[in-house]
């Protein structure tokens, strides 16, 4: 384990602590980056899209790549100026990754739209973003996007570029001529406009810059042990910093071999891995549970496996136990946020079982992080709960045009505060306790949603588990457990209290116990509790 980080001199005994110095944060853009992976291995397979017929597989190599989103940002040239926000509303379609080079090679800032948006989500982004122009698939599992783009767009004074997918070569083509000149582009300049994932609310658009993202993905695919020439799986969407940032970028820092997923299937997934003997993968819970409970994972050759990456929402210890023992290759955890392009901290390969499976690892390079009590900032001692807050090169340049927010969620002294739980031991590793939204004050207890759902995912019932805090006239809050059941069970109410009581302390129990049969989700895989709660109040789910 490289340069492990360290406590601040003298303050062993507080939550603070900063990431090792090691690898250094590369001055580059995106444009570099691309640029460097296509010079130094020009014929390397890059990019594979990996679509379920295997005859439509298209295929690129770095020197092929390269020289696509080149010309992509001499086609963008002619229609945009350098500054220019353009939006992209598609699934994980090759095109993406063109528009995500080509964009920050012509010094534009891609607004990265989620495809499962409807008409009234993609008029407020666009809006907001000030978007000149939208490139847009003509429709994806039945959303009539290309439809709805039109729809909105006489309410988007600033949009006068709609751009079908379906039409890319004709836009490209204008990108053949090589007179057309690039911009100057510099690598702490706005590169990205990624709207955050909405878990207790309505978005806000954070501006990330090029330095940033690019050492992220880089360092991030370092601490999971990628080598060099590896293959790597891309099912996180593009449009959330798990696909475009850390899958994307993170792959061309490696000058990785990269199968772009345009939609994640468990079943095709599976058969990708057989295929192309991935070496790698990252994805949010939801989707490690689907591949483990598919009737094709035991009989799919995985051997070629060499590491598994999760992140963007709680990982049940038991989750990372079952991968380990099952892949027998490592499991890492990422944390952090958009805000921080995205990872903050992240577990070691060679942690033990217990670090992995119960906390979200040290700091990355050069990335301070310190536990904080939310009501004064101050600094806590080690072990303590408090709000995750975290400085460094990572950090978002603002939320677009939007600095009374910025300045709610960066301090003057450059940290961001993240609305995140956690705790810290002298390690410097963290635990995740939960959303400062999310704790539970039941009769001016403290319930942390975190411990719970760890337990009740541990229960052979339970597939997935979500514990959120429902009004009570008496105590304030009550804890509810929401549960969907592990495939072929059933769920017995009286056994999983029994359950947790022994676990427990009584005032934990979930007084009230529902039934889903799916949650409410972000497009990056987080659980939207806030919605878990009002379909709580309009009564539109079961109870046990």
């Amino acid at each position: 384990m490289p340069d492990t980080p360290a406590q601040a001199p003298g303050a062993a005994a507080l939550s603070y602590a900063k990431g090792p110095s090691e690898p250094p944060v590369r001055d580059l853009t995106l444009g570099d980056l691309l640029a460097w992976a296509a010079e130094t291995t020009p014929d390397r397979l890059a990019l594979i899209a990996g679509v379920p017929d295997p005859a439509a597989r298209r295929q690129w190599t770095y020197a092929e790549l390269h020289a696509e989103s080149l010309r992509t940002a001499r086609a963008l040239t002619r229609r945009f100026q350098p500054g220019e926000r353009i939006a992209v509303w598609a699934p994980n379609v090759p095109e993406w990754v063109l528009l995500e080079f080509g964009a920050a090679m012509a010094g534009l800032v891609l607004v990265t739209v989620n495809p499962g948006f409807r008409a009234a989500e993609l008029e407020y982004v666009l809006k907001q973003s000030r978007s000149s122009g939208v490139f847009v698939l003509p429709s994806f599992r039945g959303n009539p996007m290309l439809d709805t783009v039109r729809q909105v767009a006489p309410n988007c004074p600033e949009l006068r570029e709609i751009i079908a997918l379906d039409t890319w070569e004709g836009f490209v083509a204008a990108g053949d001529d090589t007179t057309i000149a690039l911009p100057a582009v510099r690598p702490d300049d706005p590169v990205m406009i990624q709207y955050t994932s909405g878990t207790t609310g309505f978005p806000k658009g954070a501006l990330l810059h090029h330095r940033g993202i690019a050492n992220n993905g880089s360092h991030t695919m370092d601490r999971m042990g990628i080598e060099d020439g590896a293959v790597t799986l891309t099912t996180m969407p593009l449009f959330h910093t798990g696909g475009c940032v850390l899958c994307v970028l993170g792959a061309v820092s490696k000058r990785t071999t990269q199968v772009l997923v345009e939609a994640f299937d468990p079943g095709l997934v599976l058969e990708l891995f057989q295929t192309y003997r991935i070496n790698a993968m990252l994805g949010v819970p939801t989707m490690l549970i689907a591949m483990t409970e598919h009737p094709n994972y035991g009989t799919t050759d995985l051997s070629s496996t060499r590491a598994i990456c999760s992140g963007g929402s709680t990982v049940p210890a038991a989750l990372v136990r079952k991968l380990e023992e099952k892949l027998g290759a490592p499991f890492t955890i990422v944390f952090g946020q958009t805000e921080c392009s995205p990872v903050a901290s992240m577990t070691w390969p060679t942690d033990t079982i217990e670090d992995k499976a119960d906390t979200i690892g040290q700091p990355m390079p050069h990335v301070e992080v310190k536990i904080v009590d939310p009501a004064t900032g101050e600094t806590l001692p080690a072990g303590q709960v408090g709000e995750f807050c975290t400085r460094g090169y990572h950090i978002m340049l603002g939320y677009f045009e939007n600095p009374e927010a910025t300045a709610q969620a960066i301090d003057a002294d450059g940290w961001l505060h993240t609305g995140d739980l956690c705790s810290m031991d002298e390690r410097g590793y963290c635990q995740v306790e939960g959303r400062l939204k999310d704790m539970i004050i039941r009769g001016g207890e403290n319930i942390y949603p975190r411990e719970l759902e760890e337990l009740l995912f541990r229960h052979p019932s339970i597939g997935e588990v979500a514990v959120v805090g429902l009004p009570d006239e008496r105590l304030g809050e009550t804890v509810a457990a929401f549960v969907r059941p592990a495939a072929g069970a059933t769920i017995d109410q009286d056994e999983l209290t029994a359950y947790v009581r022994e676990h427990l302390a009584p005032h934990k129990t979930p007084k009230q116990w529902f039934i889903v049969e799916t949650f409410p989700m972000t497009g990056s895989g987080k659980i939207q509790k806030f919605r878990l709660k009002e379909q709580w109040e309009k009564g539109e789910v079961k109870g046990s």
